[in-house]
């Protein structure tokens, strides 16, 4: 026992006389780091930092590595500080690596390898502690909205090192927060990010996720699903008949509405009029038995909840029984569907061609036939003005005469 007491001591000894002198020459001359070579350590605060002093073409020189409070860690392979937290992992002529396990934010600082040569080599190791934030917290201003409306939420990251950074994203679509930094009394980081944004019936149910951003952490998380309040969607379906509405028929028409809350009140109207008072109305279901023109109109299903009021709008026009002059199958909705008008200027235009055309083709019939008779006659009475007297003007009118001066008919 005495001799391992003596031996410490010894050790310690030559420690303090080492540096003592050490110190001396580092005093006389520059520090220098060229041969010596050491990397700075990012470690989660609990987990433990590796710290490795390394030599190039190293001369056999002593390695030392000591703390930010220049107490040596390891001279060599020892280790004469006692804190069991720090243990060898590798010792050569060229590198001493040396583990700290269970890293506290008191163990940050600036850590010394020294290499023994003349003059003296430092090269320095920053420990820096990362403290990741607690879980994130996220509140809404308000629990339950109507569409149209305003909210607020905010997203908390408290206690870390260094700052963290708050991101937020409303499904698949990233929002601008404002962040609000503060140091607290133990040297840590809280960080509030506000989001302010409106909201839309096509946002309820979606997710709002505050993401928190940090070099001690991934994927660190809080949401809250959004809830919307909107007024009804109204929509009518024409459940028979499935083409014209005819004279006699049967019409069947159906109100959806959906809104949340779910409406509780489904109305028909007919717009600038009274419903047929036998028209029958279930719920959200009309039906009108035997139909005729006197019916036709807007027929309008009104539907309402605590935000608000929609309704949706069926033309209904009644078409007369007989099938020949029948339109294509249409659905009368909100304006469409109505009878076809008769352009009546277009039909006169067309009677206006057929009859100037008949007209054109009568007198240029008429030319024709008065041109042909007025030609034959003509070559008739030639026969006559040409004879001595009037036995040869009959001759000739006859076609008897054969002098080589004969008068011949034509034909135009």
């Amino acid at each position: 026992m005495a001799n391992a007491r003596s031996g410490s001591l010894a050790t310690i000894l030559f420690l303090f006389l080492f540096q003592a002198a050490l110190h001396k020459g580092a005093a006389q001359y520059p520090v220098v780091s060229q041969n010596l070579v050491t990397d700075n350590v990012s470690v989660v605060e609990g987990e433990m930092a590796i710290i490795s002093c390394r030599v190039k073409n190293n001369d056999d020189s002593v390695i030392q590595l000591l703390n930010p409070n220049r107490q040596t860690i390891y001279f060599r392979d020892m280790r004469p500080l006692k804190d069991a937290r720090f243990q060898l992992v590798n010792f050569s002529d060229n590198e001493l690596r040396v583990s700290l396990s269970n890293v506290s934010l008191s163990d940050e600082g600036r850590y010394v390898c020294q290499l023994y040569t003349d003059p003296p080599q430092e090269a320095y190791a920053d420990i820096t502690v990362l403290i990741p934030p607690g879980n994130p917290i996220i509140e809404a201003r308000d629990e339950v909205l109507s569409e149209g409306n305003e909210t607020e939420m905010t997203c908390t990251a408290m206690s870390s090192k260094p700052a963290a950074t708050i991101r937020w994203m409303k499904g698949d679509k990233e929002l601008p927060g404002k962040p609000k930094v503060e140091l607290t009394y133990d040297k840590m980081y809280t960080v509030t990010s506000r989001l302010t944004f409106t909201v839309s019936k096509e946002d309820d149910g979606v997710p709002v996720v505050c993401i928190v951003d940090h070099p001690a952490v991934k994927d660190f998380q809080a949401q809250k699903y959004l809830e919307v309040q909107y007024k009804p969607e109204v929509k009518i379906v024409v459940e028979f008949p499935q083409g014209l509405t005819r004279e006699g028929e049967n019409l069947e028409l159906t109100c959806q509405a959906k809104g949340k809350p779910q409406p509780q009140r489904v109305n028909w109207v007919k717009v600038d009029d009274d419903v047929p008072s036998h028209a029958v109305i279930t719920g959200g279901d009309l039906y009108i038995e035997n139909l005729n023109k006197s019916y036709n109109g807007t027929y309008r299903c009104v539907a309402s909840n605590s935000v608000g009021e929609s309704y949706d709008d069926y033309i209904l026009y009644v078409y007369d029984t007989a099938p020949s002059t029948e339109p294509a199958a249409h659905d009368s909705r909100a304006g469409e569907g109505a009878p076809r008008t008769v352009d009546h200027a277009v039909i006169g235009g067309v009677v206006a061609v057929v009859v100037f055309a008949m007209l054109c083709l009568l007198i240029v019939l008429g030319r024709y036939f008065a041109r042909h008779k007025g030609t034959y006659f003509t070559h008739e009475a030639k026969g006559a003005d040409d004879a001595a007297d009037a036995d040869t003007a009959i001759i000739n009118a006859e076609g008897g005469h054969t002098n080589s001066d004969e008068k011949k008919e034509y034909y135009i």
